[in-house]
């Protein structure tokens, strides 16, 4: 009986790690799995909360640098994005996603933990307000962490933010 529960556990976890939906990172630091969604889900959940995104390219094509696009992002990420929304209470528009032409790195938008957010004046009261400053970043580009441990950098013309986690949902 043991041998067969122990089977039925090594097998659980070896589909879980080939299952759609699921991609693993394999970093010294982190192996965990992580959700991915399409484009489509990603949208609709957005759409669900009233945040928006938008294009420079009219266009949602991952291999296209002027696209916003969703497709392989994480759900935390996109659960995070809901999360700024309903405790901000700020117009949000997604500017960038997960299209090439942004840093690469284990957290990138690449590999979906980062979403671009266009400045407004709510949403950037709401950062500085209640998260903490920890910073510049390596480009210059000031930083403001959530007790989630989220972490907001300021670009200049928009918000990059990288979600760890869903920030609380």
């Amino acid at each position: 009986m043991r041998v067969r529960s122990a089977l039925t556990a090594l097998a659980l976890s070896a589909a879980a790690l080939v299952a759609p939906g699921f991609g693993v990172l394999t970093t010294s630091t982190d192996a965990f799995a992580v959700s991915k969604i399409t484009h489509a889900t990603a949208t609709s959940m957005f759409s669900s909360v009233g945040i928006t995104w938008s294009s420079s390219g009219g266009c949602s094509n991952r291999n296209v640098s002027t696209c916003t696009s969703f497709d392989q992002l994480n759900l935390a990420t996109a659960q995070g994005a809901q999360t700024l929304k309903s405790a901000g209470g700020c117009a949000l528009n997604i500017t960038g996603g997960t299209e090439t032409g942004h840093a690469s790195g284990t957290y990138s938008h690449w590999n979906g933990y980062k979403l671009d957010f266009g400045k407004s004046t709510c949403l950037t009261n709401y950062i500085k307000n209640n998260f903490s400053y920890i910073g510049l970043r390596g480009d210059g580009a000031p930083q403001y962490k959530a007790a989630s441990g989220n972490v907001y950098a300021d670009e200049g013309n928009h918000w990059d933010v990288t979600y760890y986690n869903c920030g609380g949902c």
